[in-house]
């Protein structure tokens, strides 16, 4: 089936053409035809299955059908991460490329300045993370209250995230007559509940089963002592050319150590956590999709969202807390027919992690035999690396030298007295058995 058989406007359809999108996917044929019904919708669909196409193009012909003469913003969506608010604005604008529809970015991280002078130019559309959009509101540069269409994209991320107060206080701004349509990859209580508060009769969709892994997936599990996992993660990049992988760690300072370690073993990385300025993570999401970077190693959080064609691995370095979020990671490789392969590395400590997975998976994933790796040396003390490091030793070498003389002769510019006191015979005289046992134990 066509999209123009779907009821859309030919400025629609000639855009989506121009990107090579001929049929909707199943989620879209089942929300457009409802959307432009004026219906309101809880569709369950996880990342991949196309639900952005799914609201904003109905979305668009809704909102061009009427002019706008306030210059306030009538559709507002609310989604949990930047990454997440730059992916959606970005397709509503190839989406609406030939409609005179003007959409406004609002997220934290940067100058709120452009954001306020682009409010008062006026837009139609506006894609937010709530924190920033309540700071426009409290400073009154956004007017909220000719919203006719609210879309919360990805809303079981956002409760996850500790949004829900912050989403109740956006609806309260809202006019009570509007259009809701809300999105999200799996049913919890609390999903029903907020749908139960804020959708009137809605139009329920869901095209998949729920939590049900994508079955272009291949899944693969690893059992391996936790500090060894970065050399095999090292030797399966290698070993097997990858030339694009997404890793998940559950901590941003995991992340970080992990990007630096796969740096040192050669292979390009860069990570990507709700730490990293806006920049930063715009510039590596770039050099990952452009392949300047092999691994691109993020936290859960900041990976929702993401939207990277083709993607080839996605390796669980570590096993997340919550199983479905397990799907939702796999979810970002093997989409749009293409075939994928998720690895998990799994220590010991984590098996009852992979169990409530494989619970939720109603399958086991198949445990590989592990492969001939060099394994990783035992991490290093801050102390020791710091007397391995060559220009540590040297330093070293410099400071406690053949006097006051040699020392300065090599750039020491350690006060004199303590070069002094450095010399053997100047060592001071009274020192306990205790304090030297410790300097033996601080400096081996």
């Amino acid at each position: 089936m066509p999209f123009n058989a779907l009821g859309l406007l030919p400025e629609l359809t000639r855009a989506l053409a121009d990107r090579n999108y001929l049929e909707p996917t199943p989620v879209q044929a089942r929300v457009i035809p409802e959307i432009l019904a004026s219906r309101d919708i809880l569709a369950g669909a996880q990342t991949g299955t196309g639900k952005t196409a799914g609201f904003a193009l109905p979305m668009l012909q809704l909102l061009h059908a009427q002019q706008n003469p306030s210059r306030a913003p009538r559709a507002l969506i609310l989604v949990p991460t930047r990454e997440l608010a730059a992916q959606v604005a970005e397709s509503i604008k190839t989406y609406g490329k030939y409609l005179r529809l003007r959409t406004t970015l609002i997220f934290g991280g940067v100058s709120i300045n452009p954001q306020i002078e682009a409010l008062r130019r006026g837009c139609d559309i506006v894609v937010a993370t709530p924190g920033r959009l309540l700071d426009h509101a409290q400073q009154g540069t956004i007017d909220l209250k000719h919203v006719e269409i609210l879309v919360l994209d990805e809303a079981d991320r956002m409760l996850d995230m500790g949004f829900i107060a912050d989403i109740r206080r956006v609806i309260k701004q809202l006019p009570p007559k509007r259009q809701n349509l809300m999105f999200s990859a799996t049913y919890s209580d609390d999903i029903r509940k907020l749908a139960q508060s804020l959708l009137r009769n809605p139009v329920e969709v869901e095209v998949a089963r729920r939590n049900a892994a994508v079955e272009s997936v291949e899944q693969h599990v690893y059992q391996v002592p936790k500090d060894q996992k970065r050399a095999l993660l090292s030797h399966l990049i290698k070993d097997g050319n990858w030339s694009q992988v997404l890793v998940f760690t559950r901590t941003k300072h995991g992340a970080n150590r992990l990007a630096k370690q796969l740096e040192q073993d050669g292979i390009r990385s860069a990570a990507i956590h709700g730490n990293k300025s806006q920049s930063a993570r715009t510039q590596a999401l770039a050099d990952f999709k452009n392949l300047r970077v092999q691994a691109l190693v993020a936290t859960e959080v900041a990976a929702r969202g993401l939207d990277i064609k083709e993607l080839p691995h996605v390796v669980n370095y570590e096993l997340p807390n919550v199983p479905e979020d397990y799907v939702h990671r796999i979810g970002r490789t093997g989409r749009a027919g293409a075939t994928g392969i998720a690895v998990s590395l799994v220590a010991s400590d984590e098996r009852d992690l992979l169990r409530d997975i494989e619970r939720v998976l109603r399958k086991t994933v198949t445990q590989q035999p592990l492969p001939t790796f060099a394994p990783a040396p035992p991490p290093l003390r801050e102390h020791e690396e710091r007397y391995r490091d060559p220009r540590a030793q040297q330093q070293r070498h410099h400071r406690g030298g053949q006097g006051a003389g040699n020392g300065q002769a090599n750039g020491n510019r350690a006060p004199q007295g303590r070069q002094q006191n450095r010399q053997p015979g100047n060592r001071p005289a009274q020192q306990s058995s205790g304090q030297q046992g410790n300097r033996q134990r601080r400096f081996p």
